[in-house]
């Protein structure tokens, strides 16, 4: 696969919907051809200590930024037509699917495909499968876990790995 879109979205609390940033990593012929990454005002409007201990955003962060429609209005022409790929993807895919029913837009047909399920079939005797982990044996250093378009990144680089592993 030499074209798809590696996605990670971070929470303002425990609610799918309340994406707070988002990033992306456009990959096109193989190569990384475009990195995206948007903080939003979530919805709701609240962080609960848990999540800014997990990835240090706060309002203060968010206070000022785009909601999610405005937010995806751009990102979506963007990714058309890509698979999207997520790091434990049942989470991601939740978060876009909450986010589009929350601002009653309707929500396009994506395809997600899981690099931790992928890693979990072919990778045998990780301690976890966690994304710094794997994005390891995979050969990426990811310095800023929990940072989306970091995530993203890591992520794109794994499927990137893995993906062409599979196809052989």
């Amino acid at each position: 696969m030499d074209d798809f879109a590696a996605i990670d979205f971070e929470t303002a609390n425990r609610e799918r919907g309340s994406v707070c940033s988002v990033g992306v990593v456009v990959v096109r012929g193989g190569e990384i051809a475009e990195r995206i990454y948007r903080l939003i005002r979530p919805r709701p409007d609240y962080y609960s200590a848990w999540t800014t201990r997990i990835h240090g955003l706060s309002r203060l962060d968010t206070d000022g930024a785009p909601d999610f429609r405005e937010v995806w209005s751009d990102i979506a022409p963007r990714i058309e037509g890509l698979t999207l790929v997520a790091h434990n993807s049942p989470f991601d895919e939740g978060c876009l699917r909450a986010a589009h029913a929350l601002f009653d837009m309707p929500y396009p047909d994506y395809r997600f495909l899981c690099t931790c399920r992928t890693a979990r079939r072919m990778i045998r005797g990780l301690p976890d499968y966690r994304l710094p982990t794997v994005a390891s044996v995979c050969g990426y250093d990811l310095a800023n876990h929990h940072h989306a378009l970091a995530d993203a990144e890591a992520c794109a680089w794994i499927a990137l790995r893995l993906f062409s592993e599979q196809g052989k």
